[in-house]
């Protein structure tokens, strides 16, 4: 592959902020890659949309970062995976990656005993995504979701630690360990669940009598994309490189962005869908 192709960026998308957290990770992992992210911040939640609405939203988002020549694109929003993964992947001229099948494939792999638990946003539980993708690996598999709703504003205003957001996850998986008492395998389904890890890997050792191991879909998507760019000899040569943000709606972004991202977040756009 060309030298011109391999410095093409990396294009990412999120319903909102917290597709920042795959951002994150694909910069620790790829340092050399440039990115650009765009976050659909005047439209979200795209979770309570219905699929017809959230792939023309999907196609929108898409359209914009293939505009910018990227070489591949990044769907960080899971319900935007689960509803319009299929028509991106046939209409774009770029691979894509969406935000369930790294997750599962990472839980499928991680798993010892086939029972493995998907917390997520409402609509993503909802849509069986999840139980889906691990099915297709392992048809035998116990797939357990839960919603958790609360945890979402929790990250947003920064209580990712304490006894609230303690006593929080610790209910959401006391419920789920209710229904599944020897899952082994916990899938976080949402790209803000990242913040919580240290909360949500508490809670698990309070409510289960055994260890539970944590899948983080924004590293899982990394390691996609570094495979990806791998074979076809697309990864950059750059030392650093660089990120550019775009979002629809600028609200709480210098508040929130920095959060997610894990570093000041610097400039960013507003446009125009």
């Amino acid at each position: 592959m060309s030298t011109t192709t391999s410095r093409k960026p990396i294009g990412i998308f999120d319903s909102g902020v917290g597709g920042l957290t795959v951002v994150r990770a694909v910069r620790e992992l790829l340092p050399g890659e440039d990115i650009v992210y765009l976050g659909d911040t005047a439209r979200v939640p795209y979770g309570s949309k219905s699929r017809e609405t959230v792939t023309r939203y999907s196609r929108a988002c898409a359209g914009f970062l293939l505009r910018h020549d990227v070489k591949l694109l990044l769907i960080a929003c899971n319900t935007a995976t689960a509803h319009a993964l299929p028509a991106l992947r046939e209409e774009a001229p770029v691979p894509v990656v969406g935000a369930i099948e790294p997750g599962a494939r990472t839980a499928h792999q991680a798993s010892e005993n086939g029972h493995i638990g998907v917390i997520g946003t409402l609509g993503t539980i909802r849509s069986g995504a999840y139980e889906a993708a691990l099915r297709s690996l392992n048809h035998g598999a116990r797939i357990t979701g839960q919603a958790c709703s609360l945890l979402v504003p929790l990250a947003e205003e920064g209580w990712v630690d304490g006894d609230i957001a303690r006593q929080v996850a610790q209910r959401y998986l006391a419920q789920l360990a209710t229904r599944d008492p020897i899952i082994d395998t916990l899938v976080l389904g949402c790209t803000h669940y990242p913040l919580l890890s240290a909360v949500i890997t508490h809670a698990a050792e309070a409510v289960f009598a055994h260890r539970v191991r944590l899948v983080d879909s924004a590293s899982a998507m990394a390691r996609v994309a570094r495979d990806t760019l791998t074979s076809r000899g697309e990864l950059s040569d750059a030392d650093m490189g660089a990120l550019r943000c775009f979002v629809t709606d600028a609200s709480r972004l210098d508040d929130l962005g920095p959060r997610f991202l894990g570093e000041p977040l610097g400039s960013f756009e507003t446009v125009d869908l």
